[in-house]
C-alpha cells in the first residue's frame, strides 16, 4: 500500500480497507477511489479558497483616505 495514501488518510481508513474481505483488485479499486475523492475535495476547497480571497480583495479592500 502506498505510505502517501496511509499518511494523508490516515490508518483508520487504510485499517478499514484492509479488514474488509475482498480480492485484491477489489481493494485497489478501494483505494484508488479515495484517492480520487481526496482530488476532487482538494479541488473543491482550492475553489472555495480562491473565492474567498477574490471577495477579500473585492469587497474588503481597505478604502483610500485622501
Amino acid at each position: 500500500m502506498n505510505n502517501d495514501f496511509k499518511i494523508k488518510f490516515g490508518s483508520v481508513i487504510s485499517e478499514k480497507i484492509n479488514t474488509v474481505r475482498m480480492s485484491e483488485q477489489e481493494r485497489q479499486v478501494a483505494i484508488n477511489a479515495m484517492h480520487d475523492a481526496d482530488a476532487i475535495v482538494d479541488g473543491f476547497v482550492w475553489v472555495a479558497r480562491k473565492i474567498e480571497q477574490l471577495g477579500a480583495a473585492l469587497f474588503l479592500s481597505p478604502s483610500v483616505k485622501h
